[in-house]
């Protein structure tokens, strides 16, 4: 019973280190992983693991240093990965996602909010 106390509290304590340091560029880009191939070529359609992971990440960043975080670290994939804009402003809309701002690869993330 002991170490099942201590396995909890440890497990807690991890987890308490982990949030608190808010998002990291790992988590965004794995949320967003699904979206790769509709954001250079797009298509008619968002992928559904496109939108879930845009879904998952928006409710995941709820600070501003979160969706600061998020934003730069979208910008520096979208660069990575040879995004199309076009494309990338067109997945919040097509998933039903509210970010609050406009995608633009350009944008001053700290000015978003």
């Amino acid at each position: 019973m002991g170490r099942v106390v201590a396995l909890v509290m440890i497990v807690m304590w991890l987890m308490t280190a982990f949030l608190a340091e808010g998002l990291s560029c790992g988590q965004v880009v794995h949320t967003l992983l699904p979206c790769r191939d509709y954001l250079k070529s797009g298509g008619n359609v968002v992928p559904q693991k496109c939108c879930d992971g845009a879904r998952s990440l928006n409710n995941m960043a709820r600070t501003t240093p979160d969706r600061q975080q998020a934003c730069r670290c979208m910008k520096t994939a979208a660069k990575a990965y040879k995004a199309q804009q076009k494309y990338a402003a067109a997945v919040p809309g097509k998933c039903g996602v509210k970010l609050g701002y406009a995608v633009n690869f350009n944008i001053d993330c700290n000015k978003v909010r």
